[in-house]
Protein backbone atom coordinates (compact mmCIF):
# COMPACT_ATOMS: atom_id res chain seq x y z
CA UNK A 1 0.00 0.00 0.00
CA UNK A 2 1.13 3.31 -0.83
CA UNK A 3 1.36 5.40 2.38
CA UNK A 4 1.26 8.89 2.90
CA UNK A 5 2.83 9.71 6.35
CA UNK A 6 2.68 13.29 8.38
CA UNK A 7 4.80 13.78 11.69
CA UNK A 8 4.08 16.81 13.77
CA UNK A 9 7.74 17.68 14.45
CA UNK A 10 6.97 19.72 17.33
CA UNK A 11 8.88 18.23 20.70
CA UNK A 12 10.26 14.30 20.30
CA UNK A 13 7.27 13.28 21.24
CA UNK A 14 5.23 12.71 18.11
CA UNK A 15 8.95 11.98 16.22
CA UNK A 16 9.26 8.28 18.79
CA UNK A 17 6.16 7.21 18.23
CA UNK A 18 5.82 7.74 14.79
CA UNK A 19 9.39 6.10 13.73
CA UNK A 20 8.17 2.96 15.45
CA UNK A 21 5.18 2.88 13.45
CA UNK A 22 6.75 3.95 9.72
CA UNK A 23 9.68 1.33 10.44
CA UNK A 24 7.07 -1.28 11.03
CA UNK A 25 4.98 -0.24 8.09
CA UNK A 26 8.57 -0.85 6.25
CA UNK A 27 8.74 -4.48 7.11
CA UNK A 28 5.20 -5.47 6.34
CA UNK A 29 6.21 -3.90 2.51
CA UNK A 30 3.98 -0.81 2.60
CA UNK A 31 5.52 2.08 0.35
CA UNK A 32 5.99 5.04 2.64
CA UNK A 33 6.14 8.55 2.32
CA UNK A 34 7.36 10.76 5.21
CA UNK A 35 6.46 14.74 6.18
CA UNK A 36 7.82 16.48 9.11
CA UNK A 37 6.44 19.93 9.41
CA UNK A 38 6.60 22.22 12.40
CA UNK A 39 10.23 22.55 12.82
CA UNK A 40 13.52 23.38 11.34
CA UNK A 41 15.21 20.27 9.40
CA UNK A 42 18.26 21.68 11.42
CA UNK A 43 16.85 20.67 14.43
CA UNK A 44 15.51 17.38 13.73
CA UNK A 45 17.56 14.19 15.14
CA UNK A 46 17.26 10.34 14.52
CA UNK A 47 15.00 10.99 12.17
CA UNK A 48 16.95 8.38 9.85
CA UNK A 49 13.89 5.73 9.49
CA UNK A 50 11.89 8.35 7.60
CA UNK A 51 14.06 9.00 4.70
CA UNK A 52 13.44 10.09 2.25
CA UNK A 53 11.55 12.35 3.94
CA UNK A 54 10.42 15.84 3.43
CA UNK A 55 10.09 18.83 5.74
CA UNK A 56 7.60 21.26 5.64
CA UNK A 57 6.96 24.60 7.86
CA UNK A 58 3.20 23.41 8.91
CA UNK A 59 1.84 25.06 12.24
CA UNK A 60 3.24 24.37 15.54
CA UNK A 61 2.04 25.87 18.67
CA UNK A 62 4.58 28.23 20.95
CA UNK A 63 5.37 27.90 24.45
CA UNK A 64 6.87 30.42 26.84
CA UNK A 65 8.03 29.57 30.27
CA UNK A 66 5.86 26.70 30.95
CA UNK A 67 2.69 28.45 29.33
CA UNK A 68 1.17 28.33 25.40
CA UNK A 69 1.59 31.61 23.85
CA UNK A 70 -1.68 31.47 21.50
CA UNK A 71 -0.15 35.27 20.29
CA UNK A 72 3.15 34.46 18.99
CA UNK A 73 1.46 31.08 18.11
CA UNK A 74 -0.84 33.29 15.52
CA UNK A 75 2.22 35.44 14.57
CA UNK A 76 4.16 32.82 13.46
CA UNK A 77 1.63 31.46 11.20
CA UNK A 78 1.82 31.24 7.28
CA UNK A 79 -0.80 31.11 6.14
CA UNK A 80 -0.04 31.23 2.29
CA UNK A 81 3.04 28.90 2.65
CA UNK A 82 0.52 26.44 4.22
CA UNK A 83 -1.69 26.30 1.48
CA UNK A 84 0.58 26.15 -1.24
CA UNK A 85 1.92 23.07 0.53
CA UNK A 86 -0.87 21.53 0.73
CA UNK A 87 -2.16 22.82 -3.17
CA UNK A 88 1.26 21.37 -4.53
CA UNK A 89 1.80 17.83 -2.34
CA UNK A 90 2.03 15.20 -5.13
CA UNK A 91 -0.58 12.21 -4.26
CA UNK A 92 -0.27 10.45 -6.84
CA UNK A 93 -1.25 6.62 -6.37
CA UNK A 94 -1.65 7.45 -2.63
CA UNK A 95 -3.80 4.94 -1.15
CA UNK A 96 -4.11 5.83 2.86
CA UNK A 97 -2.98 8.74 4.25
CA UNK A 98 -1.52 8.79 8.61
CA UNK A 99 -1.50 11.79 10.06
CA UNK A 100 0.12 12.00 13.57
CA UNK A 101 -0.86 15.36 14.16
CA UNK A 102 0.04 16.99 11.17
CA UNK A 103 -2.03 19.32 9.57
CA UNK A 104 -0.53 19.56 5.89
CA UNK A 105 -1.71 15.81 5.27
CA UNK A 106 -4.68 16.14 7.61
CA UNK A 107 -5.64 18.83 5.01
CA UNK A 108 -4.93 17.21 1.82
CA UNK A 109 -6.44 13.91 2.87
CA UNK A 110 -9.56 16.04 3.21
CA UNK A 111 -9.73 17.79 0.41
CA UNK A 112 -8.62 14.85 -1.81
CA UNK A 113 -11.20 12.95 -0.26
CA UNK A 114 -8.10 10.22 0.62
CA UNK A 115 -8.72 8.09 3.22
CA UNK A 116 -7.11 9.17 6.71
CA UNK A 117 -6.00 8.04 9.84
CA UNK A 118 -5.17 9.68 12.64
CA UNK A 119 -2.33 8.54 14.81
CA UNK A 120 -1.63 9.35 18.55
CA UNK A 121 -2.84 10.60 21.45
CA UNK A 122 -4.78 13.84 20.66
CA UNK A 123 -7.01 11.46 18.59
CA UNK A 124 -8.04 9.42 22.30
CA UNK A 125 -10.01 12.79 23.26
CA UNK A 126 -12.54 11.68 20.55
CA UNK A 127 -13.33 8.95 23.17
CA UNK A 128 -14.97 9.18 26.48
CA UNK A 129 -11.84 9.56 28.72
CA UNK A 130 -10.69 12.37 31.01
CA UNK A 131 -10.56 15.52 30.12
CA UNK A 132 -9.75 18.87 31.23
CA UNK A 133 -12.34 21.73 31.39
CA UNK A 134 -10.62 24.20 29.56
CA UNK A 135 -12.04 26.59 27.10
CA UNK A 136 -13.83 26.88 23.94
CA UNK A 137 -10.94 27.93 22.43
CA UNK A 138 -8.62 24.80 23.05
CA UNK A 139 -10.97 21.94 22.83
CA UNK A 140 -11.36 23.35 19.19
CA UNK A 141 -7.54 23.54 18.41
CA UNK A 142 -7.32 19.67 20.13
CA UNK A 143 -9.98 18.56 18.29
CA UNK A 144 -9.83 20.19 14.68
CA UNK A 145 -5.94 20.78 14.39
CA UNK A 146 -5.02 18.01 12.29
CA UNK A 147 -8.26 15.74 12.08
CA UNK A 148 -8.88 12.24 10.11
CA UNK A 149 -11.26 9.85 9.29
CA UNK A 150 -10.37 6.99 11.14
CA UNK A 151 -8.64 7.12 14.37
CA UNK A 152 -5.92 5.16 16.17
CA UNK A 153 -5.48 7.11 19.66
CA UNK A 154 -3.67 5.93 22.17
CA UNK A 155 -3.68 6.13 26.24
CA UNK A 156 -2.26 4.71 29.13
CA UNK A 157 -5.73 2.79 30.03
CA UNK A 158 -8.17 2.04 27.70
CA UNK A 159 -11.03 3.57 29.66
CA UNK A 160 -13.51 1.24 28.32
CA UNK A 161 -12.95 2.91 24.58
CA UNK A 162 -11.28 1.51 21.37
CA UNK A 163 -8.24 2.80 22.03
CA UNK A 164 -4.78 1.53 21.92
CA UNK A 165 -1.85 1.03 24.98
CA UNK A 166 0.76 3.53 23.98
CA UNK A 167 3.63 3.42 21.70
CA UNK A 168 6.81 1.86 23.42
CA UNK A 169 10.33 2.07 21.62
CA UNK A 170 11.94 -0.84 20.63
CA UNK A 171 15.12 -0.28 22.88
CA UNK A 172 12.32 -0.93 25.91
CA UNK A 173 11.49 -4.09 25.13
CA UNK A 174 15.01 -5.66 24.84
CA UNK A 175 16.07 -8.04 27.67
CA UNK A 176 18.87 -6.04 29.65
CA UNK A 177 19.55 -6.09 33.63
CA UNK A 178 19.73 -2.74 34.34
CA UNK A 179 20.28 -1.88 38.54
CA UNK A 180 17.80 0.95 39.24
CA UNK A 181 19.45 3.82 41.40
CA UNK A 182 17.30 5.37 44.19
CA UNK A 183 18.42 8.33 44.00
CA UNK A 184 18.25 8.91 40.38
CA UNK A 185 15.76 11.32 38.86
CA UNK A 186 15.18 11.97 35.17
CA UNK A 187 13.84 15.30 34.95
CA UNK A 188 12.59 16.41 31.15
CA UNK A 189 10.96 19.69 31.30
CA UNK A 190 11.54 21.00 28.03
CA UNK A 191 8.85 24.15 28.12
CA UNK A 192 10.82 25.40 31.49
CA UNK A 193 13.70 27.81 31.69
CA UNK A 194 17.00 25.78 32.37
CA UNK A 195 17.18 28.50 35.37
CA UNK A 196 13.98 27.72 36.83
CA UNK A 197 14.75 24.27 36.65
CA UNK A 198 17.60 24.49 38.71
CA UNK A 199 16.69 26.69 41.58
CA UNK A 200 13.42 23.82 41.65
CA UNK A 201 16.17 21.21 42.17
CA UNK A 202 18.94 22.62 43.85
CA UNK A 203 17.72 22.43 47.56
CA UNK A 204 17.31 18.38 47.06
CA UNK A 205 20.90 17.49 47.20
CA UNK A 206 20.15 13.75 48.56
CA UNK A 207 19.25 12.54 44.77
CA UNK A 208 20.98 12.73 41.59
CA UNK A 209 18.95 14.96 38.88
CA UNK A 210 19.38 14.36 35.13
CA UNK A 211 18.10 16.63 33.50
CA UNK A 212 17.34 17.09 29.65
CA UNK A 213 15.21 19.71 27.66
CA UNK A 214 16.68 23.33 26.94
CA UNK A 215 19.99 22.25 27.63
CA UNK A 216 22.66 22.45 24.59
CA UNK A 217 25.41 20.72 25.92
CA UNK A 218 26.76 18.09 28.86
CA UNK A 219 27.65 19.39 32.14
CA UNK A 220 27.09 18.83 36.07
CA UNK A 221 26.76 20.81 38.63
CA UNK A 222 26.88 18.99 42.10
CA UNK A 223 23.73 16.76 41.66
CA UNK A 224 22.82 18.03 38.90
CA UNK A 225 23.48 16.80 35.49
CA UNK A 226 22.51 18.11 32.48
CA UNK A 227 22.05 16.27 29.17
CA UNK A 228 22.26 17.73 25.62
CA UNK A 229 19.39 15.30 23.56
CA UNK A 230 20.60 11.76 22.45
CA UNK A 231 17.84 9.57 22.36
CA UNK A 232 20.13 6.19 23.29
CA UNK A 233 21.50 8.66 26.23
CA UNK A 234 18.20 9.56 27.36
CA UNK A 235 16.41 5.58 27.05
CA UNK A 236 19.58 4.73 29.15
CA UNK A 237 19.09 6.81 31.94
CA UNK A 238 15.30 6.40 31.35
CA UNK A 239 15.69 2.89 32.28
CA UNK A 240 18.60 3.48 35.00
CA UNK A 241 16.56 6.16 37.17
CA UNK A 242 13.86 5.64 39.96
CA UNK A 243 11.47 8.05 39.09
CA UNK A 244 10.46 10.60 36.12
CA UNK A 245 9.46 14.50 36.76
CA UNK A 246 8.16 15.76 33.25
CA UNK A 247 5.81 17.56 31.28
CA UNK A 248 2.03 16.45 31.24
CA UNK A 249 2.75 15.42 27.24
CA UNK A 250 1.91 11.77 26.32
CA UNK A 251 5.08 9.33 25.10
CA UNK A 252 7.34 9.87 28.15
CA UNK A 253 5.26 9.30 31.00
CA UNK A 254 4.03 5.70 29.15
CA UNK A 255 7.57 4.32 28.45
CA UNK A 256 7.88 5.36 32.67
CA UNK A 257 4.52 3.23 33.38
CA UNK A 258 5.88 0.89 31.08
CA UNK A 259 9.21 0.37 32.75
CA UNK A 260 7.35 0.85 36.17
CA UNK A 261 8.77 4.36 36.89
CA UNK A 262 7.26 6.82 39.80
CA UNK A 263 5.71 9.89 37.79
CA UNK A 264 5.80 13.41 38.62
CA UNK A 265 4.15 15.78 35.98
CA UNK A 266 3.94 19.25 35.28
CA UNK A 267 1.42 20.44 32.50
CA UNK A 268 1.92 23.11 30.39
CA UNK A 269 -0.56 26.12 31.14
CA UNK A 270 -3.21 26.81 28.78
CA UNK A 271 -2.66 23.87 27.06
CA UNK A 272 -5.70 21.35 27.29
CA UNK A 273 -3.90 18.13 26.41
CA UNK A 274 -1.68 17.96 29.11
CA UNK A 275 -4.18 19.41 31.93
CA UNK A 276 -6.25 16.43 30.37
CA UNK A 277 -3.17 14.07 30.84
CA UNK A 278 -2.57 15.09 34.34
CA UNK A 279 -6.44 14.55 35.19
CA UNK A 280 -5.47 11.31 33.84
CA UNK A 281 -2.93 10.20 35.82
CA UNK A 282 -4.23 11.05 39.08
CA UNK A 283 -7.62 9.59 38.31
CA UNK A 284 -5.77 6.26 37.50
CA UNK A 285 -3.44 6.62 40.59
CA UNK A 286 -0.43 6.17 38.01
CA UNK A 287 1.46 9.47 39.79
CA UNK A 288 1.35 12.72 40.87
CA UNK A 289 0.69 16.05 39.00
CA UNK A 290 1.48 20.16 40.33
CA UNK A 291 0.89 23.51 38.59
CA UNK A 292 3.85 25.05 38.80
CA UNK A 293 7.61 23.77 40.05
CA UNK A 294 6.36 23.13 43.17
CA UNK A 295 9.39 22.21 46.16
CA UNK A 296 6.66 20.87 48.69
CA UNK A 297 5.08 18.51 46.53
CA UNK A 298 8.49 17.22 45.10
CA UNK A 299 9.50 16.91 48.38
CA UNK A 300 6.27 14.49 48.88
CA UNK A 301 6.41 12.47 45.37
CA UNK A 302 10.38 11.94 46.54
CA UNK A 303 9.74 10.06 49.29
CA UNK A 304 6.90 7.85 47.16
CA UNK A 305 7.39 4.37 46.30
CA UNK A 306 7.64 3.09 42.97
CA UNK A 307 4.17 1.47 40.96
CA UNK A 308 4.52 -2.67 39.11
CA UNK A 309 5.74 -2.07 35.67
CA UNK A 310 2.56 -2.47 33.29
CA UNK A 311 4.46 -3.66 30.45
CA UNK A 312 2.51 -2.92 27.69
CA UNK A 313 2.00 -4.57 24.21
CA UNK A 314 3.90 -4.29 21.21
CA UNK A 315 1.33 -1.40 20.26
CA UNK A 316 2.55 -0.77 16.28
CA UNK A 317 2.25 -4.25 15.59
CA UNK A 318 -1.76 -4.17 16.00
CA UNK A 319 -1.84 -0.90 14.58
CA UNK A 320 0.04 -1.59 11.28
CA UNK A 321 -1.96 -5.12 11.11
CA UNK A 322 -5.04 -3.01 11.42
CA UNK A 323 -3.64 -0.48 8.84
CA UNK A 324 -2.98 -3.14 6.63
CA UNK A 325 -6.20 -5.10 6.84
CA UNK A 326 -8.01 -2.23 4.97
CA UNK A 327 -11.16 -3.00 7.40
CA UNK A 328 -10.76 0.22 9.09
CA UNK A 329 -13.95 0.50 10.83
CA UNK A 330 -13.05 -2.91 12.97
CA UNK A 331 -11.04 -0.90 15.59
CA UNK A 332 -12.04 -3.03 18.62
CA UNK A 333 -10.52 -5.83 16.98
CA UNK A 334 -7.66 -4.71 17.45
CA UNK A 335 -6.84 -2.48 20.44
CA UNK A 336 -8.98 -5.62 22.27
CA UNK A 337 -6.41 -7.97 21.06
CA UNK A 338 -3.35 -4.97 22.42
CA UNK A 339 -4.88 -4.65 25.57
CA UNK A 340 -5.25 -8.42 26.26
CA UNK A 341 -1.59 -9.06 25.23
CA UNK A 342 -0.01 -7.49 28.28
CA UNK A 343 -0.67 -8.68 32.48
CA UNK A 344 -1.87 -6.14 33.69
CA UNK A 345 -5.17 -5.20 32.15
CA UNK A 346 -6.52 -1.82 33.61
Amino acid sequence: MKILFGVQGTGNGHISRSRELVRKLKEDGHDVEVIISGRKEDELKEVEIFEPYRVMKGMTLVTHKGKMDYFETTLQLDLVRLMSDIVLLNTNGTELIITDFDPITSMVARTRNIPSLGFGHQYAFRYNIPMARGTFFEKQILLNFAPARYNAGLHWSHFDQPLFPPVIPATLYAERSVMVVKTKILVYLPFEEVEDITAFLAPFEAYDFFIYGKVHENGDEGHLHFRSYSREGFLADLMECNGVVCNAGFELPGEALHLGKKLLLRPLDGQIEQQSNALGMVELAYGMAMESLDGPILAEWLEQPCREPLHYARTVDYIAEWIGSGQWDELSKYTDAAWAEKPYYS
